[in-house]
């Protein structure tokens, strides 16, 4: 048997500690891509600044193709920290057995989905059977599960309500296939349908609320199971301390579309797994 040679053991343990360096000196930190990729990197480049100003190491924003790269990513250590919606969390903790939701906004313990349509005619949802309809992405809370959930509720079946149904991928992107007519209706989270009305990127005259989901929790800040425990508090810490009042931090939140952060847990996201699991989509 051949013995590792001194050199060879030294380049190793070089290696190992460049690599341990590394994880401990960078934060990486991801977002599901619900919005375009250019908005999550403006809505994350003052929170990533306040995050290394608090935990005093570097903050590094790591995007994805789609909503599985986030849960394989956490899985397999590829990132320390991120920003889930209800359904990616439950994936992310069945699959790792130990993902930690830590904050999530106060907004985060109502949260709604808005269906929307551009049709004069539409009214209500009843009004949309027959009509093309657009989820967001598969995997997402707001612009699939829960709404989805709630249709089988109420005794819809969207496969067989709506003549067609497409995914846009995005809440963003749903708005606007809706606004130039791709589809009858649509549905997205209350937050970003607010944002674009505030940002003039959907006419309210030309496209309009037709109903709204019951309240679910959703989105929170979720962090891998194994990460220093130290780091964890504090970036727990640096959340929770994101202060309204102080106008820097006024500024953070509002792009995070938060009034405030505050403490989630697992026990929170239940609901969103007993609605997965009705809709077939775990198993």
């Amino acid at each position: 048997m051949l013995k590792p040679t001194l050199a060879l053991v030294a380049g190793f343990a070089l290696s190992f500690s460049a690599v341990f360096a590394h994880a401990a000196d960078v934060l990486r930190v991801s977002a599901i891509p619900d919005e375009a990729p250019t908005e999550l990197l403006r809505k994350f480049k003052p929170l990533g600044a306040y995050l290394e100003q608090q935990l005093g190491m570097k903050v590094e924003f790591v995007p994805v193709a789609d909503y599985a790269a986030v849960v394989e990513s956490l899985a397999a250590d590829r990132l320390d920290m991120a920003w889930l919606g209800g359904f990616t969390f439950v994936q992310t903790r069945l699959k790792t057995g130990n993902a930690i939701p830590l904050v999530q906004r106060a907004e985060d313990e109502k949260f709604t989905s808005k269906i929307i349509s551009a049709d004069p005619a539409v009214q209500s949802l009843q009004d949309l059977k027959g009509k093309t309809f657009a989820f967001g992405s598969v995997s997402s809370t707001s612009g699939s599960l829960m709404p989805r959930y709630f249709m089988l509720q109420d005794g819809i079946k969207p496969e067989e309500f709506f003549s067609r149904i497409a995914y846009s991928g995005a809440h963003d992107a749903t708005a606007a296939w809706v606004q130039a007519g791709k589809a009858d209706g649509g549905v997205l989270n209350a937050s970003v349908w607010d944002k674009l009305v505030a940002a003039g990127k959907v006419d309210p005259d030309k496209v309009k609320v037709i109903a709204t989901t019951a309240p679910y929790f959703d989105y929170n800040w979720t962090v891998r199971g194994n990460l220093d425990p130290v780091v964890r508090d504090k970036i727990k810490a640096a959340f929770l301390a994101l202060d309204p009042a102080n106008p820097q931090h006024k500024a953070i939140l509002d792009l995070q579309a938060a009034t405030r952060f505050i403490e989630t847990k697992p026990e929170n996201y239940q609901g969103i797994e007993q609605a997965a699991r009705a809709a077939g989509l775990l198993k």
